[in-house]
């Protein structure tokens, strides 16, 4: 989720659900600790309850961020060992950390020695043509044992040759069934499992099973499906239910905090155009949202403009017209 899930997006899912754990987008270690600090660190309080994510496989580099997630107030720091990319494979983390379970344990120990927040650990079912159970059983139970608690798996392999990110994400197959048994072994660790999770009767199945779930693009292309989460999975209603807020209510608390951003606004917009996904008049909205002629605007303008094309293309549907969303 590297570049989708900044602290403007995650300021828009707060809109949405209260208690849904989120993560930031991966950074690297070198850019924290030779970076622009504040850039990948500074986040609104609104986000709690909120993950830094980290991508690194040096232990003393992964101790100093933790530390440094700490005292910026993360609630947790996550050791990313899924990420498939050539880009990190070249920094020797991400996926390919999974090779070297001894390693990734060295770290987390590092991580735990360095802070008092919870630490992590994201990773697949295997990498390349491994496909045994035993190998993320063997990588669980060392990672485990330097201290790690919860395991947020990626229930497909990373190939780190021959495939993109994308096709990561959909020719490696789907085995669930893996990360249920890495439960029965583990029951004292938090297992979530990730991928391919969609809609939320899904997520319950899974939750059947496991303790929690990871949903990456489908939250972030379907935003208003979050408004659901708290009062389903978590037993209190959410932010929207509270409030009894529509979409026409989070998009207005959403360009409330557009007009604080100033020129930089449609940066953030970016993360909202699926406000009004399935919706007739969906397309409308959108397509005025995305006019770089209206970026000069101030977003309060720009979102009257937005809900009027959408409003007339409600009028033509109730006039009889067929209209695409």
């Amino acid at each position: 989720m590297m570049d989708w899930t900044d602290r403007h997006c995650r300021y828009l899912h707060r809109l949405l659900t209260r208690y849904t754990l989120l993560y930031t987008e991966m950074v690297t270690t070198g850019a924290l600790l030779h970076g622009d600090k504040p850039r990948h660190l500074d986040f609104n309080d609104a986000e709690h309850p909120v993950a830094l994510q980290l991508g690194g496989s040096e232990p003393a580099d992964l101790a100093a961020c933790a530390k440094l997630a700490e005292q910026w107030g993360y609630d947790e720091v996550n050791l990313n060992c899924g990420c498939p990319s050539e880009r990190v494979q070249k920094g020797a983390f991400g996926a390919c950390l999974m090779a070297e379970p001894a390693l990734v344990a060295d770290g987390v120990k590092a991580m735990r020695d360095a802070c008092g927040i919870p630490v992590t650990v994201k990773h697949r079912i295997g990498i390349d043509r491994e496909e045994s159970y035993e190998f993320v059983r063997d990588f669980v139970g060392t990672v485990a044992a330097a201290g790690c608690e919860v395991f947020i798996v990626h229930a497909r392999n990373a190939w780190l040759k021959g495939l993109s990110p994308k096709e990561n994400r959909e020719i490696p197959p789907l085995r669930y069934g893996l990360v249920h048994q890495l439960k029965k072994e583990f029951p004292a660790l938090t297992i979530a499992i990730n991928g391919g999770l969609k809609d939320d009767d899904e997520i319950a199945e899974q939750l059947a099973h496991v303790d929690g779930v990871m949903v990456g693009r489908q939250a972030y292309h379907e935003p208003w499906q979050m408004a659901a989460w708290d009062q389903r999975f978590f037993g209190t209603p959410g932010p929207a239910e509270l409030s009894n807020r529509g979409r026409e209510q989070v998009e207005a608390a959403w360009v409330a905090y557009l007009e604080k951003q100033g020129e930089r606004w449609p940066q953030a917009m970016r993360h909202a155009l699926g406000l009004w996904n399935g919706q007739p008049g969906a397309r409308r909205w959108r397509q005025v949202w995305s006019d770089h002629k209206l970026k000069a605007m101030a977003p309060a303008a720009v979102a009257a403009l937005a809900t009027k094309a959408r409003l007339e293309q409600l009028e033509r549907l109730a006039a009889g017209e067929q209209l695409v969303s």
